[in-house]
């Protein structure tokens, strides 16, 4: 090989070379890039999140006071189980009170045992039997709940035992016969507002929804 041909090779490899060396350090750009800037960090804001103890959970204090020990009954009863809605709750409770005092106003207990504990289920046939004795019977009609009030509430962690107490007002036309048909307690024509405050237990995370009359007053 003649030394002129070696020369042009050695030449072309350091050509080569500084051409690679070029695109290392530069880089490859197609067509016209303008310089970019290094775009400044924004900075990051930080909200502080409060925990859930300081939460408003409307469900409770749109009808108890948030300071209330009912409030702090009614969140711990949720926390036991997360599905409990205390505004179902009451809808449910206004349901039963138009189910029980009509059942007990007409006598007979039959299809509303399941919801009354045993001493209130016997507090109330004792009147129905007692009537029965006295040959009395009761003619009714339910108008309606014009009021449903939650009036307390307590919740044992430990047994997971929850009562609430709900307020009633309730309007209807009753009257009692003997057994010649006269009246001998009511108006079979005007209505009047009756006024209870009844006390529903349940033991909460368990699979039976239904709660249990426990108290009247």
């Amino acid at each position: 090989m003649t030394n002129p041909l070696i020369q042009l090779l050695v030449l072309a490899a350091i050509a080569i070379f500084l051409i690679l060396r070029l695109r290392n350090v530069l880089g490859t750009r197609d067509g016209f890039e303008p310089p970019q800037e290094e775009a400044p960090v924004a900075k990051r804001r930080f909200e502080v999140i409060e925990g859930s103890a300081d939460e408003v959970d409307h469900d409770i204090v749109e009808l108890v006071d948030a300071d209330s020990p009912a409030a702090t009954a009614l969140a711990a009863m949720k926390r036991a189980e997360p599905s409990f809605g205390v505004h179902d709750f009451l809808t449910g409770a206004k349901s039963a009170y138009e189910m029980i005092l009509m059942a007990f106003e007409n006598g007979d207990l039959s299809d509303v045992r399941p919801f009354l504990a045993e001493p209130v289920a016997d507090a109330f046939q004792s009147v129905i039997d007692h009537r029965k004795a006295q040959g009395y019977s009761v003619q009714a009609q339910f108008l309606g709940v014009r009021e449903t009030t939650l009036a307390s509430a307590e919740f044992d962690a430990q047994s997971g035992l929850a009562e609430v107490s709900v307020r009633f007002v309730g309007e209807l036309i009753a009257a009692t016969r003997d057994a010649e048909g006269n009246v001998v307690d009511g108006d079979p024509k005007t209505s009047r507002k009756q006024r209870d405050v009844w006390t529903f237990a349940r033991r909460m995370g368990q699979d039976d929804p239904n709660w249990q009359l426990v108290a009247t007053g």
